[in-house]
């Protein structure tokens, strides 16, 4: 009888030090889980703050600023600026001027 209660007692010492090593292992990944899922909320924050200052700093008004202040470019006449569009709707080669007045005459009602 006194083997057989030592057996038991080596199978329940066993299975308590498996228990223990079990709940372990599961504190410890779910503490990663926790570090990681920490982690996602960051690079998500992050990912939304530089897609702000992407478009911050893409802004056509900005990009024009900087353009005028740092490399001393201006916008040119509209007699210089010549558009080039597909042959589709008949507007390539046309200055500016050319396709404001045209543009104007069509929202006038006249000939297109």
């Amino acid at each position: 009888m006194t083997k057989v209660n030592l057996v038991l007692l080596a199978v329940l010492i066993g299975c308590a030090l498996s228990l223990v090593t079990s709940r372990h292992e599961a504190r410890r990944l779910f503490v990663e889980l926790e570090r990681g899922e920490a982690r996602v909320r960051q690079y998500e924050t992050e990912y939304g703050q530089l897609q702000l200052e992407q478009s911050t700093w893409g802004m056509p008004a900005r990009v024009e600023k900087i353009a005028r202040e740092r490399g001393r470019m201006q916008l040119a006449p509209g007699s210089r600026i010549e558009i080039v569009e597909t042959p589709q709707n008949g507007t390539a080669g046309m200055s500016a001027d050319e396709l404001a007045a045209r543009a104007t005459a069509t929202r006038a009602g006249g000939p297109s």
